[in-house]
């Protein structure tokens, strides 16, 4: 069984730290991180780039990088998103199915005072804005554009939630185990 992880969050969640340790213990994974693609385009593309509204650019290099693994590669999908809403989830997860994916969808539901902490410490770089933006700016504008809303239990075949950075690793663990349960790690 091939499986097709999406992590959705707000920023600072630990959407990347997580996507990162799972493939280290899902063998035969690839992590697809849209803030790679957000970095490389404002870097290598910047004319590209819509000036308003969505990153479609972004989202397009996603979609390839997505539909090449599904189809050339007998890899296990680790996909890194931001806080889409219910419909861009869905759009997504049903592609996968389309696949033969089994889905599984992490939502990072860490508490904002965590999130903030975690801002104000961090060293990551706003490369991955197409304009000047804090991580600050950009939680807020995450609230106002997406409220507060958990994902459905009939979303994905799998649903996961982490409520606190120590669950992370029990939900790594509980993920390896519905794609055979052998991990890299012996667990």
């Amino acid at each position: 069984m091939r499986l097709a992880i999406m992590t959705v969050g707000k920023t600072h969640s630990g959407k990347t730290m997580f996507a990162n340790r799972l493939a280290e213990v899902l063998a035969d994974s690839v992590v697809i991180d849209q803030d790679l693609q957000a970095e490389f385009l404002s870097r290598h593309y910047p004319a590209l780039l819509p000036s308003k509204g969505p990153n479609t650019v972004k989202y397009a290099l996603t979609q390839t990088l997505v539909e090449h693994a599904a189809r050339n590669t007998g890899l296990h999908l680790i996909v890194s998103h931001p806080d889409p809403g219910r419909e861009a989830r869905m759009q997504w997860l049903d592609d996968y199915r389309k696949h033969g994916f089994t889905t599984v969808l992490v939502f990072f539901n860490i508490p904002e005072d965590h999130l903030r902490i975690r801002i104000r410490e961090s060293g990551r770089s706003t490369k991955i804005f197409r304009v000047s933006l804090t991580f600050d700016e950009l939680l807020d504008r995450q609230k106002a554009a997406f409220p507060v809303a958990a994902p459905a239990e009939d979303e994905a075949d799998h649903l996961f939630t982490v409520r606190l950075p120590d669950d992370a690793e029990s939900v790594i663990h509980r993920i390896a185990g519905l794609a055979g349960g052998e991990t890299e790690d012996g667990r």
